[in-house]
């Protein structure tokens, strides 16, 4: 497999990352990015956990970034770029190679793709093959639909959006600037409703819609369940990983992180700032306090207060499930020692 193509100079990176301060010198053009443990001339390193410092001594790349607070001095031929967050001055230099290796198509609507009359595309706008926008729907300024994108009647894309193969977005559904939508997310599925009457589980129809705001990113092959009535609200700068469900009616604020596999029953409220670790699962109709946190696998039934970190099935103040988790590791013990105090009870009253 032929390894990502890339080339920078030392002042090139020193420009994107915008050091506070740096230490040594290199002249090695950066053709790739390592570990601290693997990383060789000619490539770029990051100290993005403390628990690695030790590693940066043995380093051999040619460029590592690493915190302001860093002490130590560079191998001959290396560089030191002291910054504020290290991880995210990589995520700049990632940002520019990721326009290198898959640069933006030119403008325009690709023969394939069908656009219905009433439709509005962007003159600015990529339209890749396959796709198809109902009438109604409209496609905002320098917005790139890449191969196979279903958009709605009357769903509205903002600028400057990337949905990438298969995403659907469904009719009504309204996305603003900056949205990232990977291969297989759909936007606004008919939430699961239904009523059980006579015997039969007759469907609730589902006609809300599905808003989501600026620089939102939705991971693979997550789903959006459009409102019974009125919205579900993904809220500005929130970032949702793979293969999340997210149900009907369903409130989620600003800047929240949702990672794989978590579910989101319906109509529940996630205020700003929210973090919910893989696997958690929210029942419906509940509250989670501003700066909420979960645990993976956390199984959240009741509201949880601002600020607050729960974990555990039930979830729990964390702490608590902790100090449970420590007392049922003791529990065989403990069986024992109480089966051993019944039987001298039981010899002594003999």
């Amino acid at each position: 497999m032929r390894p990502m193509q890339i080339s920078f100079t030392p002042a090139e990176i020193i420009k994107l990352v915008e050091p506070g301060r740096t230490c040594g010198a290199t002249g090695d053009q950066i053709s790739g990015i390592g570990a601290l443990t693997v990383a060789g001339r000619g490539e770029i390193s990051f100290l993005g956990n403390p628990k690695y410092r030790a590693e940066v001594a043995n380093c051999r790349a040619s460029i590592i970034l690493l915190p302001l607070d860093y002490e130590g001095d560079p191998a001959p031929g290396q560089l030191h770029l002291m910054v504020e967050h290290p991880s995210a001055a990589l995520a700049r230099i990632c940002a520019r190679i990721e326009q290198q290796l898959w640069p933006k198509p030119a403008p325009g609507i690709h023969p394939s793709a069908v656009v219905e009359s009433g439709a509005k595309v962007d003159a600015t706008a990529t339209i890749g093959p396959l796709c198809v926008i109902e009438q109604g729907a409209s496609v905002g300024p320098g917005s790139h639909l890449q191969a196979q994108v279903f958009i709605g009647r009357n769903a509205r894309i903002g600028a400057n959006c990337w949905l990438m193969p298969g995403v659907t977005v469904t009719a009504e559904c309204v996305l603003a600037d900056r949205v990232r939508l990977h291969a297989g997310v759909v936007v606004g599925s008919d939430g699961f409703g239904y009523e059980f009457v006579a015997g039969r589980h007759e469907k609730v129809p589902q006609v809300g819609m599905v808003e989501i705001g600026s620089d939102v990113e939705i991971g693979a092959n997550s789903t959006l369940d459009r409102a019974r009535f009125s919205r579900t609200v993904i809220g500005e700068g929130t970032k949702i990983d793979n293969l999340v469900q997210v149900a009907h009616n369903v409130t989620i604020g600003r800047h929240c992180i949702l990672c794989a596999q978590v579910g989101i029953s319906g109509s529940t409220t996630l205020e700003d700032y929210v973090v919910l670790g893989g696997q958690a699962g929210v029942a419906g109709h509940l509250t989670l306090g501003k700066g909420a946190k979960s645990g993976g696998a956390a199984a959240i039934t009741s509201s949880v207060p601002a600020g607050t970190f729960v974990n555990g099935v039930p979830a729990r103040s964390y702490m608590l499930e902790r100090r449970l988790q420590v007392l049922f590791q003791r529990l065989p013990d403990l069986f024992k020692r109480v089966a051993e105090l019944e039987t001298q009870i039981k010899l002594s009253s003999a």
